[in-house]
């Protein structure tokens, strides 16, 4: 039997749960019906669109534009401020109902999460039924919406719940690809942020039909490892393992909320090299390499997004776990300010344990080894991190500190005494 995923995602959620709030208060009015935004300050109208209703979005309105232009758009427009920690029990309730199905859960946001539905598949006579038997207990146990889709893999899950809103089940399944997905805009695939878009669309790709069609190679020219990826999306190729808390408890991480947005590739390097330093410390102390390797990224809109890949050979170096983080924000950041950073390592190994390669695994390390003899450059690399990990259990975390975490006054020798 195939593998069956549910991708489920709460319809503007934090616009829902705070409407389900005042309806609980007495409030006669449902702000789900009129234009109206969550976010940002009523006094000053500084801040940013974080959930919309669909009729302010008729309005033209767009989660993340500056509040001031959200109200030029519509001189109507109703504003309610964020509560977090509402959110936040809502989101609970939403897993604790979930997990009344399965514990095969992997939660990706407050308001989004994966469900491997294979485990249960015996009990419904089909997805879709068992999708809206749990869509609707959700409406009327919880009082909101939600869209489901389902596949066989993630990534087409997610496509599916993104279609026709709100609280609608979809299917993608790869039988479906064709009809569904390839007439799409390249826009609307996964992971296809605007720089890519704009390229794309320079080399005559405008839907994922067309980006599916493609050459992989040629598309790399121009898009670097990020073109194979979203090759790979638009031909429905994606992960097909729900990561459930019990799994994700092995991996070894960090995050940071940064006092000021980060703007800049520039600016995430530096956090990311920070972070990358930390989560190595600690695998190098747990006895630890990584197989594979997430970052983690929050938007100033509290949107969050994250992206995986592999470490082959599994490694503990900062500076491999620091140039794979790098690659991946690259390839996931859409220019927007970013309000939180994270570095999650998971399939970990002891670091002296055997490696088991297959074929693929076996052709990588060959090209590798032609280009840059990696087994040699992380063993380097290791011994530096152990001397320097001495070091700051020695003399503390302060004792060695890279040139790049220095503030511009001590790089200049004039103002040292």
């Amino acid at each position: 039997m195939r593998h069956i995923i549910f991708h489920i995602d709460v319809n503007s959620a934090y616009l829902s749960w705070t409407a389900i709030e005042y309806l609980k208060r007495g409030e006669e009015e449902d702000i789900r019906e009129i234009p109206c935004i969550i976010g940002g300050d009523k006094k000053s109208r500084h801040g940013v669109v974080l959930a919309k209703s669909i009729p302010a979005k008729a309005y033209g309105i767009r989660t993340g534009e500056p509040v001031v232009s959200a109200m030029r758009k519509c001189p109507v427009l109703r504003m309610e401020p964020p509560d977090h920690k509402m959110y936040a029990r809502y989101s609970r309730r939403l897993m604790e109902l979930l997990r009344s199905y399965t514990p095969d859960i992997e939660q990706l946001s407050i308001d989004e999460c994966f469900l491997d539905f294979t485990g249960i598949a015996h009990r419904f006579s089909t997805p879709v039924e068992a999708a809206f038997e749990i869509k609707n207990r959700i409406r009327t146990e919880l009082g909101f919406t939600v869209n489901i889709g389902i596949s066989t893999n993630k990534l087409l899950a997610k496509m599916a719940s993104d279609f026709e809103k709100p609280d609608r089940v979809h299917t993608l399944f790869p039988e479906e690809i064709r009809e569904k997905m390839w007439p799409l805009p390249v826009s609307d695939l996964y992971m296809a942020g605007k720089a890519s878009v704009e390229v794309l669309k320079k080399l005559e790709i405008r839907t994922i039909g067309e980006l599916a069609k493609a050459d992989p190679d040629y598309l790399e020219v121009h898009l670097k490892s990020h073109g194979r990826l979203l090759w790979e999306f638009a031909n429905g190729q994606g992960e097909d393992v729900v990561h459930s808390e019990g799994e994700e408890a092995k991996g070894i991480g960090n995050s940071t909320t940064l006092s000021e947005d980060v703007q800049t590739e520039e600016e995430a390097r530096k956090v990311l090299l920070m972070l990358a330093e930390s989560v190595g410390g600690r695998l190098r102390k747990a006895g630890k390499k990584a197989g594979s390797i997430t970052v983690e990224i929050r938007y100033a809109t509290f949107q969050n997004v994250s992206h995986q890949t592999q470490i082959s050979p599994p490694s503990q170096a900062d500076s491999m776990l620091y140039q794979k983080a790098c690659e991946l924000f690259h390839e996931l950041w859409d220019g927007m300010p970013v309000r939180l950073l994270g570095i999650r390592t998971a399939k970990l190994l002891e670091e002296n344990a055997p490696r088991q390669m297959n074929l693929f695994d076996y052709m990588e390390t060959i090209k590798e080894t032609r280009e840059r003899r990696p087994e040699k450059k992380d063993a380097k690399h290791q011994k530096l991190d152990q001397a320097l990990d001495e070091i700051r259990k020695k003399f503390g975390e302060d004792a060695v500190v890279r040139a790049a975490f220095l503030k511009k006054e001590e790089e200049d020798p004039k103002d040292q005494g």
